[in-house]
C-alpha cells in the first residue's frame, strides 16, 4: 500500500526545480560516491530506524526541490535535475510524441513538459548529452527506497547507459561506469 502511495504522489504533475541546475550538479559532486559514503549508507541499511529518518529527509529535499517521486533509482543527474517520474506518463527517456511545438504537455496543456525543462536545464549546465543516455526501466521493488544509499552503495551502476546500435550490451558494459549518478 505504502508502493502505491508513494508511486501516487504527485501523479501527473510535472514540475519545476527550485533551483539552478548548475548548482544541483555542484551539490551532487558533493554527494559522490566515495568510501566514506558506503560507510554511511552499510551502517543506515543495518539501522532500520535511522535508515527510515535519513530517507524521510532525502525524500523532503528532493521533493520540495526537484518534484522526486523517490523511486528509488535517482534519473536527477542525468535529466537536468528535472524529475523524469513527474511527467503524467512517467517516461524516463525523453517526451512523448504529443509534447506541442511550445513546449506544453500532452496530457495537460497548462503545464510545461518536463522533458523540455530537463533539455533546457541540462544543456544550460553543460550537460546536455547526458539527455542522450538511455533509462533503465523502473524496478517498481525501489519505490519509496532512498536512492542516495542505493547510489552510494553502487545499486545504481548502469542506471543511464549510452546506445550504439541494434545490440545494445556492447553499450550497457561500457556505459555502466559512465552512468553512475
Amino acid at each position: 500500500m505504502a508502493v502505491e502511495q508513494a508511486r501516487d504522489q504527485g501523479a501527473g504533475r510535472p514540475f519545476r526545480p527550485q533551483i539552478p541546475a548548475s548548482l544541483a550538479y555542484a551539490l551532487h559532486a558533493v554527494l559522490a560516491s566515495n568510501p566514506a559514503y558506503r560507510w554511511l549508507a552499510a551502517f543506515l541499511e543495518r539501522h532500520p530506524r535511522l535508515y527510515r529518518w535519513f530517507t524521510t529527509g532525502e525524500r523532503v529535499t528532493k521533493e520540495r526541490l526537484f518534484g522526486c517521486r523517490m523511486c528509488g533509482q535517482c534519473a536527477l543527474p542525468v535529466t537536468g535535475y528535472a524529475c523524469p517520474m513527474t511527467c503524467p506518463k512517467q517516461l524516463r527517456n525523453g517526451p512523448c510524441g504529443g509534447v506541442s511545438p511550445d513546449g506544453a504537455c500532452e496530457v495537460d496543456r497548462t503545464l510545461r513538459c518536463v522533458w523540455v525543462t530537463a533539455w533546457d536545464r541540462a544543456e544550460s549546465a553543460g550537460h546536455g548529452a547526458d539527455l542522450d543516455l538511455l533509462q533503465r526501466p523502473v524496478d517498481n521493488r525501489q519505490w519509496s527506497r532512498s536512492s542516495w544509499v542505493n547510489y552510494w552503495q553502487g545499486r545504481d551502476e548502469g542506471l543511464a547507459v549510452a546506445f550504439t546500435g541494434a545490440d545494445p550490451r556492447p553499450a550497457i558494459a561500457a556505459g555502466s561506469a559512465r552512468a553512475g549518478r
